[in-house]
């Protein structure tokens, strides 16, 4: 006997084949048919007559960061098919953190992703100063979905360099060593990926771009070098220059740096593709990169929005978000 069974649903699995009316049996928290009829009965059973069966999404760039903390339905991709979230994206997120940069953190993340700051100063327990912490106590909750998170650039740079990285400041070779340090302590305690952001309208509650936007390469390839060593499959993310309208043609050389880390480093890189009304067909120019790069042996990943982004303008509003 199954330990479930879904009947009669439209069956769409992901592979762009026409969707099939048919079966699914799941033993174990395994699939063990998909499609045709299952003869077994199942412990549970689901008529899906007149329905979609879809795997579940996966929403690669989530800013949930705080919320799974007051949430654990993670409303609202709890209501869209989605079934693992990512934290940690565009370089934001909390960890790791002293008392000293909790305000700093959490005004950061109200001005870059619209995200009340009063509800995260009630919200966030701060049970944490490492990342490894951090991951514990996310797992210490029960969420409706499944979770992972990433390290974030923001977060990282000002744990090593203070008032340096919120100015904005290179980082030194012993900066660069401490930032891989922890990042490689991240990804070995279960991050899934390092973020940073390079996006001009990412700002700071003072207004300032946020740390990391002017990153040299010898930190990006430094953190990514110490990302390889794991021996792991892990992501390098990030949201690049250009993409929010200024300057839109550097996204171009931005892709030029990533296909080198990627192929240095052998770890994939993923970025965002955004309509730019002042460069209409700039997103056919990234994406026929991402294919010459992959010919070279570089694995480039662009992250496409599904939908148009809803901007809220207005003479109090300093950011887009």
């Amino acid at each position: 006997m199954a330990d479930l069974v879904i009947r009669n649903g439209l069956i769409v699995d992901g592979t762009g084949s026409p969707g099939v009316v048919g079966d699914i049996s799941i033993t174990d928290g395994v699939l063990t048919q998909v499609g045709g009829t299952v003869a077994e009965t199942g412990a549970e059973e689901i008529d899906a007559t007149g329905r979609i069966v879809t795997p579940g999404f996966v929403d690669v760039h989530s800013h949930y960061d705080g919320q799974v903390f007051f949430d654990n339905a993670l409303t609202p991709s709890n209501g869209h098919g989605v079934t693992t979230v990512v934290l940690g994206l565009c370089g934001v997120g909390f960890a790791p953190a002293r008392p000293t940069d909790h305000e700093m953190l959490i005004t950061t993340m109200e001005s870059v992703e619209d995200i009340p700051g009063d509800v995260l100063r009630v919200g966030l327990p701060w049970t944490w100063e490492s990342f490894p912490e951090f991951l514990n106590a996310v797992e210490a909750n029960n969420y409706a979905m499944n979770v992972a998170a990433q390290i974030g650039h923001i977060p990282v740079r000002s744990y090593v360099m203070g008032e340096r990285a919120i100015a904005n400041e290179p980082a030194t070779p012993d900066d660069i060593a401490a930032m891989s340090a922890i990042v490689r302590e991240a990804v070995d305690a279960g991050a899934v990926g390092f973020s940073t952001s390079r996006v001009l309208a990412h700002r700071t509650a003072a207004g300032d771009p946020v740390p990391g936007t002017f990153a040299a390469e010898d930190e990006l390839f430094g953190i990514a070098g110490a990302m390889a060593d794991t021996g792991r499959r892990v992501v390098f993310q990030l949201a690049q220059a250009g993409i929010d309208g200024f300057e839109p043609e550097s996204s171009v050389a931005e892709v030029e740096w990533m296909q080198r880390l990627s192929a240095e480093t052998g770890l994939p890189v993923s970025f965002l593709i955004l309509q730019t009304d002042g460069a209409p067909d700039l997103w056919r120019q990234l994406m026929n990169s991402c294919v010459e790069a992959e010919a070279m042996g570089a694995h480039l990943r662009p992250q496409v929005a599904n939908r148009p982004f809803g901007m809220l303008l207005g003479l109090p509003v300093r950011h887009p978000f």
